[in-house]
């Protein structure tokens, strides 16, 4: 039987980038799928865009590092962001901009009338903004079919309804073994399970590290107003709330609700539906006619935000991928190639030279 260098488990975003990386650096890579096709959990839910100051300043230098390798490959559509903030809350304008002012990321402060202009409709409480012209729609499927494509061109062997039941460390090896009884042998583990990672770092016997799903929904919307096709990304800036304009006059609006829970096939619930649609009506004119749609996907965290990345300090052959949240899309290319170099003890490029690996290195849990 095979000995692969690297077995990935989950091929979501996350696997599936990392698994593409490794094998254009020569390894040999099994990826392992739980579901019936990649993509099926957090990736397949994602109302993902490109968006310079989500996920914090500590996330900003992956952000910007994927930035041009999705532009260049077409997964970019560009957008624009309006961070909006109530008359009252103006100092939280300032406060966001000093937050933001030493990462790189490109913002504006704007006024009552820019505000009304870039998003008609808005009421006029909602005075203060910060503007991101840089924001840009990702096209998530496409992004994520890049990935396997190169994976499965490079040679990788992708596995679905492969759900993982064991892991034995024997020898030096990994002897992992699925739901259907097969069994493969690889050098090293890599974790890229989403919200199934603390588990499985339990069944390599490796600390977890506190990598907890939440809930987030989205809903569909159709409205009685015309929704404007250059309407920018809006979030409450103390993040009550997001929505975006989708094809066909629709709107997308979520309550950003994060809901601990346990991984699974995450469902939306009503009252957050309800509440983004509460929320919605608190800041713009427009009649909502319908729900046409409603899902929820989980996003799952370490404690202190920041992801987990490189070989675990305890478990030989035992590597982390996970903990990305909601940024994992955004920031793939760059997390991915730094995750590659520090699994195959490579230097750093131009992609990752400005990267700080030690912000989120599965050392810091101890």
């Amino acid at each position: 039987m095979s000995t692969y260098d690297f077995a990935l488990i989950g091929a979501g975003i996350a696997g599936a980038s990392l698994a593409a990386e490794l094998s254009l650096g020569g390894a040999r890579v099994l990826l392992l799928e739980a579901e019936d096709r990649p993509g099926y959990h957090a990736t397949g839910r994602s109302a993902a865009f490109w968006e310079e100051c989500y996920g914090g300043p500590d996330i900003v230098p992956l952000t910007l590092a994927s930035g041009e390798y999705l532009r260049s490959g077409g997964f970019l559509q560009q957008r624009g962001a309006l961070y909006v903030a109530r008359d009252e809350d103006a100092a939280l304008v300032s406060d966001f901009l000093e937050r933001f002012q030493a990462t790189g990321a490109v913002l504006e402060r704007l006024g009552a009338a820019e505000v009304q202009r870039r998003v008609p409709g808005i009421r006029p409480a909602w005075s203060a903004a910060v503007w991101e012209p840089a924001c840009a729609d990702i096209d998530v499927a496409a992004l994520h079919a890049h990935y396997l494509r190169q994976a499965l061109d490079t040679g990788v062997n992708l596995q679905c309804r492969a759900r993982v039941t064991g892991l034995q460390r024997i020898s030096g090896c990994w002897r992992i073994t699925d739901v259907r009884g097969e069994e493969y042998h690889a050098d090293c583990v890599v974790n890229a399970a989403g919200a199934w990672a603390d588990g499985l770092a339990a069944m390599a016997g490796a600390r977890q590290a506190g990598i907890t799903p939440y809930r987030r929904t989205v809903a569909q919307l159709r409205l009685g107003t015309n929704v404007p096709e250059n309407l920018p990304l809006v979030l409450d800036i103390e993040g009550k709330f997001y929505f975006k304009p989708e094809a066909g006059g629709r709107l997308w609006v979520s309550p950003q609700d994060e809901e601990p829970s346990v991984p699974c096939d995450a469902a939306p619930e009503e009252l957050a539906v309800a509440q983004a649609i509460a929320r919605l009506e608190q800041v713009v004119d427009w009649q909502i006619e319908a729900v046409e749609h409603k899902w929820a996907g989980l996003r799952s965290f370490a404690a202190d935000r920041r992801p987990v990345y490189g070989f675990d300090p305890k478990i030989e052959g035992f590597a982390w991928f996970a903990g990305q949240g909601g940024f994992g899309i955004q920031t793939s290319p760059a997390a991915a190639r730094l995750t590659r170099q520090l699994l195959l003890g490579e230097g750093r490029d131009e992609m990752t030279a400005d990267l700080d690996a030690d912000l989120y290195s599965p050392d810091r849990f101890g």
